[in-house]
């Protein structure tokens, strides 16, 4: 029997634990957490960080397995990587996963290979505006280097608002140091890809709303894109020229890119499946392909199936209510039976305090569907969304 290793056992790891003990593995799972839900999946758990490398290495040593992944997660990938190249299984460089996994250092790797990007300047710390502040065209974007799912990332509009900014994103990196870029004004879509032997091969292109200024938190995803023709091939070449760029060889990949007046340009990439159900739910539902499971395949190094099987439209969209406690929630039961729904889940219970959202786990939950067009998708999620009420003091 082959064995898995996954990295991480919360909830956006689980579709893979669950989908390799399907296909018929012995699965460890790393976590620091004893509590995270994804154990009761496993075979053997590990408690450590996912984030000690060398920690990391010392279980895969031990667990001997046949591959090693995180499933939506990008700082793992450092410990994957090493892990891998240290007992010679499939996966990406250590170089490479430091360069999906830094922005600063991923930015300039697209920008050596030619593939379009915004302007950039990075501080390693807040002294270094003092020396950059011409450099800098407002508005524009603060975010760290070195962290996910919106943490830290800030819009700036005058130059006032910069050292604050700067503080703020400096709070959520690692190591201190954030990145500002050029604020690009456009529709964003973000592209799955697995890369075989070097080749990408594009899955779907995924339309994205956003919170919008300051924070740019995700709200909803849909397939396939509105974008179509001469548009459509533009967003997979530069997704393709990234993929490339950072030198991914087999590896999934989730680019991020902004479609601006003036053509397609690069937010970010991360060497993994992309987050928010996309590849766990959108993808599957949209092309019928199991990203997931041919992912699994990659990193045990056989070769992944990804022909698409039909051409569909899928939706997740996320609850926005107000802030404040939340005392009811209505509506769900309802929801559920609305046709082409096909999830409904709420992070949120009674007696919850709701924030703003700045982050994606500041979120309250969401809605998924699957119909015959993405138009159909979008309106089954916006239909469940206002079916559920949230009574809020």
């Amino acid at each position: 029997m082959k064995k898995l290793l996954v990295l991480g056992a919360g909830n956006l790891q689980v579709p893979a634990i669950a989908k390799a003990k399907k296909m018929g593995l012995y699965v460890g799972v790393i976590d620091y957490d004893p509590s995270a839900i994804g154990i009761k999946y496993a075979d053997e758990y590990f408690k450590v960080s996912t984030i000690d490398v060398q920690q990391v290495y010392n279980v895969s040593k031990s667990f001997r397995p046949n591959g090693i992944m995180t499933l939506a997660s990008d700082l793992p990938i450092r410990s994957v990587a090493f892990a891998c190249e240290k007992l010679g299984l499939p996966g990406i460089s250590i170089e490479t996963a430091y360069i999906t996994t830094n922005k600063a250092e991923m930015i300039k790797a697209f920008s050596r290979q030619g593939v379009e990007h915004p302007w950039f300047i990075t501080l390693n710390n807040i002294d270094d505006i003092h020396s950059k502040i011409d450099k800098i065209t407002l508005p524009c974007i603060c975010k760290p280097v070195d962290n996910s799912g919106s943490r830290g990332v800030i819009l700036i509009k005058k130059l006032d608002e910069l050292y604050d900014a700067v503080v703020y994103s400096a709070k959520h990196s690692r190591v201190g140091q954030v990145i500002i870029e050029e604020y690009l004004i456009g529709e964003e879509v973000s592209v799955e890809i697995i890369v075989v032997d070097g080749i990408p091969n594009v899955l779907a292109v995924t339309d994205k709303i956003t919170t919008g200024a300051p924070y740019f938190v995700e709200m909803g995803h849909s397939q396939p894109s509105k974008f179509t023709g001469t548009a459509l091939e533009s967003i997979k070449d530069l997704a393709c020229r990234a993929v490339k760029s950072v030198g991914l060889k087999n590896s999934p990949a989730h680019v991020e890119i902004m479609v601006t007046p003036n053509g397609p340009k690069m937010i970010e990439l991360g060497a993994r499946l992309g987050g928010d159900c996309i590849t766990s739910h959108l993808v599957p539902f949209s092309t019928g392909i199991d990203i997931i499971m041919e992912t699994i395949k990659l990193s045990l190094g056989e070769k992944p199936e990804i022909i698409p099987q039909y051409q569909k439209g899928s939706a997740i969209r996320y609850f926005n209510i107000p802030t404040g406690i939340i005392m009811n929630i209505d509506g769900i039961e309802e929801a559920r039976k609305i046709v082409n729904i096909q999830e409904v889940t709420i992070f949120k219970q009674p007696g919850d305090r709701v924030d703003n959202i700045t982050c994606s786990t500041d979120r309250a939950g969401y809605v998924i569907s699957m119909a015959n067009s993405a138009i159909e998708a979008i309106q089954a999620c916006e239909d469940a969304i206002n079916q559920v009420s949230f009574e809020i003091m």
